[in-house]
């Protein structure tokens, strides 16, 4: 035991007879010259707010975590997922509404802005097409539906499945087939028969009334679930009608009060983004989509309940909310969000009609930033052109059609000719 404690005082002068050798100096300076240490940069790791606590600065993070993991997602069906997997009360958007003056409220809540009429230059002209076959295709669908074919009565609020809806059918099938020769860009579309489309996002703010959440601020939640009668889906996305920056001088109305003031009502179930078709479909883009208005909202019960001036006001409604959902998810499918704006415009077409009148409606999406965050900067306006209903015919008298009307037909003929232009180029 004395033996240890001896050398163990010995070792301090044996350590400084050898630091004082010349030869370990050297070794030591050359050491220290050949490989210096770079100073730490800090001491200690940066201070972040706890993913767990109640505070703002930790409901800040949790936020950015979040939009973190989507940015980082590998697909865009897990993006979708990770977009649409918190289930909150959301507010049901119906395109086809009883609401009076909803078509205000439907621009606030998807920002788009009206204009009337069809965008200039964007049609191709028909030349050589046979008007007489074509207003023969649109005469024998009428007829097959109201005048050949022995129908029973239908049921209370079901005319339009009975009638309208087999003759929309059949024109829209009879047309894309004869059309094929004058746009072979047909020949690559799909035509899905009742399909359904939904689309979920976010726009403005509220405070949680009630609950065990109460006074919290959550972002105020929309969904739209959409089954038009039918809707043409092409490989190719359609020309933009106007550019993506395009300067719109039409306001888009304010609405100061909550949307149950509309009303619309809160459901809470699962969120939903959907084109009609799934995300590997080649199809991903939209062509043109058809609607046929419901029993409940027909021209002939609006007149009966004196509210003449709601028939075209629930068309632009229906326009702006089915073409906004359509084309909104058009964009999500292609890893387009809230916090990844669009980087092109997507456009999509719209028929409106109840059997006898048209209404045509042209639709562009040129952001999807629209909550409360991404919503303070941003200067892009959705739009959303649309024309006045007017009637194919006036009447089926003894197996005849009475005035036709030729403007609605080639107006039809001509969303249906639409194409890209990449397309015609390269196959001119």
């Amino acid at each position: 035991m004395a033996a240890s404690s001896k050398c163990e005082l010995l070792r301090p002068a044996v350590w400084r007879w050898a630091t004082r050798a010349p030869c370990f100096r050297s070794a030591l300076h050359t050491e220290v010259a050949e490989a210096p240490k770079p100073p730490p940069s800090s001491l200690y790791p940066p201070v972040v707010a706890s993913l767990t606590a109640r505070s703002k600065a930790s409901s800040q993070r949790r936020r950015e975590e979040e939009r973190r993991l989507v940015h980082a997602a590998a697909s865009v069906s897990e993006r979708i997922r990770l977009l649409t997997k918190l289930q909150r009360l959301k507010f049901v958007v119906y395109p086809q509404t009883f609401a009076l003056n909803a078509d205000r409220w439907y621009q606030d809540y998807t920002k788009t802005a009206f204009l009337s009429g069809l965008p200039s230059g964007t049609f191709p002209e028909t030349p050589g097409l046979d008007l007489n076959e074509l207003r023969s295709l649109a005469c024998d669908a009428l007829l097959q539906e109201t005048f050949y074919l022995k129908k029973h009565r239908p049921f209370l609020l079901r005319t339009q499945e009975h009638t309208a809806q087999p003759f929309l059918t059949g024109l829209v099938s009879a047309l894309r087939a004869e059309l094929v020769r004058s746009n072979p860009f047909l020949l690559t579309s799909h035509l899905d028969l009742r399909p359904n489309v939904n689309f979920y996002w976010m726009r403005g703010e509220t405070v949680v009334p009630r609950g065990h959440r109460k006074g919290k601020v959550d972002p105020i939640r929309f969904q739209i679930d959409d089954s038009p009668h039918s809707q043409i889906r092409v490989p190719q996305q359609l020309d933009p009608f106007v550019p993506l920056d395009h300067s719109v001088t039409e306001e888009i109305p304010v609405i100061t009060v909550g949307p149950d003031k509309l009303p619309l009502f809160k459901r809470q179930y699962e969120n939903t983004i959907f084109i009609g078709s799934k995300i590997d479909d080649p199809c991903c883009y939209g062509h043109t989509q058809f609607h046929l208005q419901s029993d409940k909202i027909k021209r002939d019960r609006l007149l009966k309940a004196n509210l003449a001036d709601q028939i075209e006001v629930r068309l632009r409604a229906n326009a702006v909310a089915s073409l906004f959902a359509w084309t909104g998810s058009q964009a999500m499918y292609q890893g387009f969000w809230s916090h990844s704006d669009v980087t092109r415009p997507f456009a999509s077409q719209g028929v409106i009609s109840d059997g006898k009148y048209f209404s045509f409606f042209c639709y562009q999406l040129n952001t999807l930033a629209l909550d409360i965050e991404t919503d303070k900067n941003n200067p892009r306006k959705n739009i959303c052109w649309g024309t006045e209903s007017a009637p194919l015919y006036e009447a089926v008298e003894d197996g005849d059609v009475k005035g036709f009307n030729d403007e609605v037909l080639m107006m039809l003929v001509r969303f249906l000719l639409n194409r890209p232009s990449a397309y015609s180029s390269a196959h001119s």
